[in-house]
């Protein structure tokens, strides 16, 4: 396995793995801070290969964890401090697996400053006169290939361990910071997705109360200003008086809980496009899932604004992700996910919950003013749909999960009925949101509490491909 050094366990290896990324960084910052640029040439991302030694049957129900031939599997990786948790289990299942060796060391990747915290602002002057020694942040390293199957990806001498390069990792940190404006550090593993501001303030007055409970498994609030409100703190805190206003195009809220259990919302705003970008992102962090609760239009004469739809199948006309997955192709829905937020639903709703949701098919389109169309053209556009309910984001949402293998879902609420004499209108809205906004947004929280409780539970096998899938999840 070239120049990497075998260590003992999965321990020894991630802690190695942290050391070397962390030596890299302080010598890329002694470097530039000295004005011997000649030393950055050593800073470079850590690598990981693990050796299968011999190929053998697994337990079938593992999602994970598992290899379709011995031999040798590789990563290049970044920022493995806060992949660290995911790091030690995802080896842990493969050496429980197989008789396995594990080596780590330094790749031969340099690490570009821009994705070194604090260096992010290089004089450009500075870099032309390293000449070549100080690496640029280059595009051509940034792509999906292994997530996208790619042949060449694994057909050669080593096979993908892990699912990014390292700065497919960085760039997808720096735009998850750029568009939220919170370090990436604190994203939590299960994480909500909506396009309302209202939303996200029902989620902060959760949060707060919460943290202000005399039992509880959150440790801090992290706002879209970088404000972090602990236990201590909520005391002193005016929730009316409070400004949540944010100047970043997806404000991020992060409820945070031990080893990133908590449980985080971004304000994804409107469309398709939005909803892929920051899934694109997010993927980097392997989440344990992903949930959309927004609004839609209900096409079926009986539904009453208010009602609840469970989206149990995506008909995606989107056009945001046909160059990944061909919109004929189906994304089956996560019964795990399901399942969790059913249960939400009639906990929260109690008896109402019979008459108020229902599950089918959600369209996705990326024309907001798809109901602008002629009675005649809605009749073709829709004849041969399955769908009972139209919006913008859920099944980007849901089919860049399956592609990424995050486990997804959707809960939206209606609200309108453009088939039957009932669009949105201002008055209508405004009274729909204040009515249901808390409800909606605690059946979404809760099912994530449930599922924190036993993320195990999430780790399908739904979201495995027949070929061009790697050992980890």
């Amino acid at each position: 396995m070239g120049d990497l050094e075998v260590v003992g366990s999965v321990e020894e290896a991630v802690d190695k793995l942290i050391e070397l990324y962390r030596a890299s960084c302080l010598l890329a910052r002694e470097s530039l801070d000295s004005g011997d640029v000649a030393r950055y040439e050593g800073v470079k991302y850590p690598k990981i290969a693990v050796e299968v030694k011999e190929w053998h049957p697994v337990d079938r129900s593992q999602p994970f964890g598992y290899v379709d031939e011995a031999g040798v599997y590789s990563a290049v990786l970044s920022r493995p401090d806060i992949m660290a948790r995911y790091l030690r289990h995802q080896l842990q299942c493969l050496v429980i697996n197989y008789d396995c060796e594990i080596a780590v060391g330094y790749s031969d990747v340099g690490i570009p400053p821009e994705y070194i915290r604090g260096l992010e602002g290089i004089n450009e002057a500075r870099r032309s006169r390293s000449g070549t020694v100080i690496p640029r942040p280059t595009l051509d390293d940034v792509h999906d290939a292994i997530i996208d199957g790619d042949w060449d990806a694994f057909h050669g001498p080593e096979k993908p361990l892990f699912h990014f390069g390292p700065q497919r990792f960085d760039i997808a940190c720096a735009r998850i910071e750029h568009y939220t404006g919170i370090e990436v550090d604190s994203v939590q593993r299960f994480i909500l997705f909506t396009n309302y501001e209202m939303h996200t303030r029902e989620f902060v007055k959760f949060g707060l109360s919460q943290l202000a409970g005399e039992e509880t498994r959150y440790s801090a609030l992290i706002l879209p200003n970088g404000r972090t409100i602990t236990r201590g703190d909520v005391a002193d805190i005016d929730q009316l008086a409070m400004d949540l206003a944010s100047r970043y195009q997806m404000p991020r809220f992060d409820l945070a809980a031990e080893d990133n259990s908590g449980v985080t919302m971004i304000n994804i705003g409107v469309g398709p496009s939005n909803a892929k970008t920051v899934t694109d992102c997010l993927a980097v962090l392997r989440p344990e899932c992903w949930i959309m609760i927004g609004h839609c239009a209900g096409l079926d004469a009986r539904m009453r604004i208010g009602d609840l739809i469970l989206g149990n199948a995506y008909e995606r006309r989107d056009h945001v992700l046909q160059n990944h997955i061909k919109s004929e192709l189906p994304i089956p829905a996560v019964p795990e996910i399901q399942r969790t937020l059913e249960k939400s639903v009639k906990k929260i709703y109690g008896e109402e919950e019979q008459s108020l949701m229902r599950t089918g098919t959600v369209l996705s389109t990326d024309d907001r003013n798809w109901e602008w169309q002629t009675p005649r053209e809605l009749w073709d556009w829709l004849r041969h749909s399955t769908a009972v309910a139209v919006d913008m984001e859920s099944c980007t949402i849901a089919a860049n999960g399956y592609r990424y293998r995050v486990p997804y879902g959707a809960l939206l609420a209606v609200s309108d009925l453009p088939l039957h004499a009932v669009p949105k209108l201002p008055a209508a809205a405004q009274a729909f949101y204040s009515n249901s906004k808390e409800a909606h947004v605690m059946c979404a929280v809760r099912a994530m509490e449930r599922l924190a409780e036993h993320p195990e539970r999430l780790r399908t096998r739904k979201l495995r491909r027949a070929q061009g899938e790697v050992p980890f999840r």
